[in-house]
Parts: structure tokens; C-alpha cells; sequence
């Protein structure tokens, strides 16, 4: 049988009619090759792509694609009215859904000059910082997993479903939620549900500990992300990072603190930092984010009182449902309502809010009428993702893996 290394490889011609020029000693002397990575595999965390130049595992370079998923989010914006774009809200970082539902409404009620009643400021809080525990355990759980830690995943998995289970009993859902209403809230919450919230955040507190004990110290995991897959303070503000990733590498920035909304200048928490902006640090820190945002929750559910949950404004306020069914007025208006929506005047608003990959930010100009006549979301895993490129640039195949794990692309915040 002839060696194939003996064989001369001349030209070749391909049928598209590109010309290929094979040189045997290159062929047989260059380990470089150029490999996808993605868009289906699992580790890709969603629809990505990265396509990658290798040097046997050694990524030499390589560069990113999205899109894979895109459902044009903006334009849905312009041609839905405001009530019925809530929904969409939950398909962006589905991971942590309530947040974006309560960006969003902010935005709207900023245009409209709403204020909410005081309850209906603490359940969102509350909400959004569950939402924040949530994808935290997912993205340092998950991030474990990509990196063979398995059994670390399961006791943040158990958590988010207890956690998930608080929300239902909320708005009936789990993960798309849609429980923000612009104006208000789907519903109030249920009878008990503080002291039911505090339990939570007890037990939560308890499974934190131990799973800080099982991971943070072990050596195999130090060896896999300490000093791996730096993102430089520099770097973070070239690529406009922001949240998590942001801290890691030393940003003290978190919009809750700096530029507060709702009431978050009315409670205590810390803001972690950490200075090396690796792989570990951006675990790190988004561990040591879960313990304040239980803190929060318990400090919110401390102080909720008795109250209203929607704001009075006649322009957004949905008719309670025995007005509906007992009064030909209040189902002329519901109809109304949910058919062709309520107008909001021209006037353009952008709000952000301190979400938990990031600022997610919602700007929205209004020519008048029920509909917004411009919208764009910023969505921070889309400044996250083109940062991956150069995050791996001289890295194995492997740390490209807990990179991506731990800068926690959403790939429906992304592909908006």
C-alpha cells in the first residue's frame, strides 16, 4: 500500500472553479486548521459561532457570528402597542425574564410621567433580584458543568426551581413570566408570600455556603480558571462591558448604586469587585452578587406593606375583572384596551436598569399613538460576545469553554 505522505498533491479544481495549490510540505509540516466552533454544540451556550484558527488546540485566532436566532425584537417593538410588547420582553435574557419586563415598563411609564404605588416598587425589586439569584445559578452552575464540575450544578439547580416555583404562584408562569404591567403588575402577590420570600433566601443563603465550599477552593477548578482568559479594565472599556464581567476586572460601576431606580437607594448592599478579570473572577464575583441580592429581597420583603399595585392613571389602568363582566362600560374599555391599546405622547425615553449580565436598556421616541415609532434594546451580551475573540486569542480549545461559560452569553439578548 503506498504512504500518503508519498503521494505528490499537485493543484486541484474545485467545482465552484476555485484553484487550489496544495504544497506537500506545508501540508505535512502545519498543524494550523481552521475548525467551527458552534453554532449547535452544547457548550456554545446557544445558537453562536466561532470560527477558529487553530495551532493544534491553541486558538491563534478567530472571529464570532451571531444572528443564528435573530427575531427582530426592535422592529416587533414599533408594530405592537405597548401592552402587547410585554411579552417579547421575556424572550430576551430568558434566563432572568422579570428583570426585562420591569426595564421595559420603566421606560413607558418614564414617556407617560407614571408613578407606581409603593408596593408595586418593592415586588418589582423583589422580582428582579429572585431573577438575578436565578441566572446566577445558572451561569456559575452551568459554567462548572463545561468544566466537568457536575454535582456543583445540582444544588443551584434545586434553588432556581424553588425559586421558580415563588414566581409561579406569582403570575402562573416559570419562565416567561409577563408579570409587569406598564402602569402596575399582573396581580399582587399571594397571601404569605413575604414570609414564603425569607425562607427562600434562608435556605438559599444555606445551599450558597456549601456550594462556595465545594468549588471556590478546589484545585482543579483553580487550575482551569485562575489567571485564564483575562479581560483587562482596558479591554472591559473598549468593548463596552458591563455588570459582572465589567466588576471582575475592576469597573466599581452598578447603575443600582450610581444611577438608582425604583428604590434601591432605600436598602444596603455591597457592590463586589475583583481586579484580575479572568475566568475565576467573574465566577467570584457573581457568586459573592447572589449574597447581596438575597440580602436585598429580605430587606424588600421587610418593608412591603398593605397597598394599591397599580397607579391610578386612567390611561393604563386595566379594568378589574367585575367591572368586566358587570358592566358594559368596563368590557367596552377592556376591549378597547387590549385590541388597539392605549396612546402614549411623542416624546423619546431611555432607560436602563442594572441587569444581570448588565445595562440592558430600552429607548423607545414616540410620535404619539399606541404603538412606539422607534425602539432598540440594549442588550449587553451583544458587546459581551464580540469581546470573546480577543478574551481567547492564544488559548486552548478548552479555555474558550469556561471563557464563554463565564461571561454568560444569552443568545435572545443577543440576537434581539
Amino acid at each position: 500500500m503506498q504512504n500518503i505522505k508519498d503521494t505528490k498533491l499537485g493543484s486541484t479544481e474545485f467545482p465552484s472553479g476555485i484553484r487550489v495549490d496544495h504544497d506537500p510540505d506545508d501540508l505535512w509540516g502545519d498543524s494550523r486548521f481552521v475548525v467551527n466552533i458552534g453554532p449547535t454544540h452544547p457548550a456554545m451556550h446557544g445558537a453562536l459561532r466561532m470560527v477558529a484558527k487553530l495551532n493544534g488546540e491553541t486558538i491563534e485566532s478567530s472571529y464570532c457570528e451571531m444572528g443564528y436566532t435573530h427575531r427582530a425584537k426592535e422592529k416587533l417593538g414599533e408594530n405592537r402597542t405597548y401592552h402587547q410588547f410585554i411579552v417579547y420582553t421575556d424572550r430576551l435574557n430568558y434566563c432572568s425574564s422579570l428583570m426585562n419586563n420591569v426595564g421595559y415598563a420603566l421606560a413607558v411609564e418614564k414617556l407617560m410621567g407614571i408613578e407606581v404605588p409603593e408596593r408595586c416598587v418593592w415586588i418589582r425589586m423583589i422580582v428582579s433580584e429572585i431573577a438575578r439569584v436565578i441566572d446566577h445559578l445558572v451561569c456559575i452552575g452551568i459554567n462548572a458543568v463545561d468544566l466537568g464540575a457536575f454535582s456543583y450544578f445540582l444544588y443551584g439547580y434545586h434553588q432556581r426551581e424553588e425559586a421558580y416555583t415563588i414566581i409561579e404562584k406569582l403570575c402562573g408562569a416559570r419562565l416567561t413570566t409577563s408579570y409587569t404591567r406598564i402602569g402596575g403588575l399582573m396581580q399582587d402577590a399571594p397571601e404569605g408570600f413575604e414570609r414564603e420570600v425569607k425562607a427562600w433566601v434562608a435556605k438559599t443563603r444555606t445551599v450558597l455556603d456549601e456550594m462556595d465550599r465545594l468549588l471556590t477552593g478546589n484545585k482543579i477548578w483553580q487550575m482551569r480558571t485562575v489567571g485564564v482568559t483575562p479581560f483587562n479594565k482596558e479591554q472591559c472599556l473598549q468593548y463596552s462591558y458591563s455588570g459582572p464581567n465589567a466588576r471582575a476586572a475592576g469597573l466599581d460601576i452598578d447603575l443600582r448604586r450610581d444611577q438608582p431606580y425604583l428604590y434601591y437607594k432605600n436598602v444596603e448592599f455591597d457592590v463586589p469587585v475583583c481586579q484580575n478579570g479572568d475566568t475565576f473572577d467573574r465566577y467570584l464575583v457573581r457568586v459573592h452578587e447572589i449574597r447581596q441580592s438575597l440580602n436585598i429581597i429580605a430587606q424588600c420583603a421587610d418593608r412591603m406593606k398593605k397597598g394599591p399595585i397599580w397607579s391610578e392613571d386612567k390611561r393604563v389602568r386595566i379594568p378589574d375583572k367585575d367591572v368586566v363582566h358587570n358592566t358594559m362600560e368596563g368590557l367596552i374599555y377592556h376591549f378597547k384596551f387590549f385590541m388597539t391599546g392605549f396612546d402614549v405622547p411623542a416624546g423619546e425615553a431611555y432607560t436602563a436598569i442594572e441587569a444581570s449580565n448588565g445595562e440592558l436598556a430600552f429607548y423607545i421616541v414616540s410620535k404619539g399613538g399606541p404603538k412606539a415609532h422607534r425602539m432598540r434594546i440594549r442588550g449587553p451580551s451583544v458587546w459581551h460576545y464580540q469581546g470573546i475573540s480577543p478574551m481567547v486569542k492564544g488559548w486552548k480549545i478548552a479555555d474558550l469553554i469556561g471563557a464563554l461559560g463565564s461571561v454568560n452569553v444569552i443568545a435572545g439578548e443577543l440576537d434581539r
